[in-house]
């Protein structure tokens, strides 16, 4: 798969600005405090730029933010462009309340949890895998803004049961969220396997709440996703939330279940 011009971009300037500098990879790698390997797969296109290692690189180098905006709109051109929109929406929402059957919701994803979903379950390998795990990551970023969303999680038992990743990746995604879980603004609740058939399993979805207008919604299937706004689809969405919820246990109980979860996998 060829390259994205912007990624080259990015390569491209950080080379720049660090022979400008005067600085070898593994000099630059030093003052930013990241392996030299690192920087080195960066320059090459085979990793792409984190938030901090880009802040950093621009720091050091004195980019002048050029670093991070170039990575900004690398996370942009990352994202699928019929997810595009939603994630703008997810991005502004005041409240977001999520169901998820088969796997843990983006936002609440590890690292190494979303790279083995990418690797197995959409079968992305090498840059592009690099990517779309960059701009997933980047996503999380609206949960520690100074007014985050109020977050409300419905998950199916199978999430906790599923081996993504194996034991030790299992046991380091239960506990991140048990961590996230504890926030004040994040609510999270299990549907337990005695539950049987419910609505929800029909498929996941997300319903947004915008600053000022109406609610939407997000289907996700296995082409693309679908913004779902016409207010009577909403409206159905809202009443299979309501159902879905019903079927779950309390915040509380939850957590106490993911840690319980959590501690077998490990």
């Amino acid at each position: 798969m060829s390259r994205m011009p912007i990624m080259e971009l990015f390569a491209g300037e950080l080379r720049r600005l660090r022979s400008d500098a005067g600085l070898s990879q593994e000099a630059l790698a030093e003052r930013v405090n990241y392996s030299a390997s690192l920087v080195a797969a960066v320059e090459q296109c085979r990793r792409a730029p984190r938030e901090e290692f880009a802040r950093r690189c621009d720091d050091v180098l004195a980019g002048g933010g050029l670093l991070v905006r170039i990575r900004e709109a690398v996370l942009r051109e990352s994202l699928m462009p019929w997810f595009r929109e939603w994630v703008a929406i997810e991005q502004e929402a005041t409240a977001l309340r999520s169901f998820q059957p088969l796997v843990v919701p983006g936002l609440l994803q590890t690292e190494a949890y979303a790279r083995a979903l990418y690797e197995g379950a959409a079968q992305f390998v090498g840059e592009v895998l690099e990517q779309q795990l960059a701009a997933r990551l980047a996503r999380q970023a609206v949960l520690d803004r100074p007014a985050p969303p109020q977050l409300v999680v419905v998950l199916d038992q199978a999430v906790l049961d599923r081996p993504v990743g194996g034991p030790k990746v299992m046991g380091e995604q239960l506990r991140h969220l048990v961590e996230v879980g504890r926030r004040i603004r994040v609510h999270l609740h299990l549907v337990p396997r005695e539950a049987g058939a419910y609505p929800g399993l029909n498929g996941a979805f997300v319903l947004a709440t915008p600053p000022d207008g109406d609610d939407l919604g997000y289907l996700d299937n296995q082409m693309h996703g679908t913004i779902v706004e016409r207010t009577a689809d909403v409206n159905s969405l809202r009443q299979i939330w309501e159902s879905v919820r019903a079927e779950a246990m309390p915040h509380g109980a939850t957590l106490a279940a993911i840690s319980k979860a959590a501690e077998q996998w490990t």
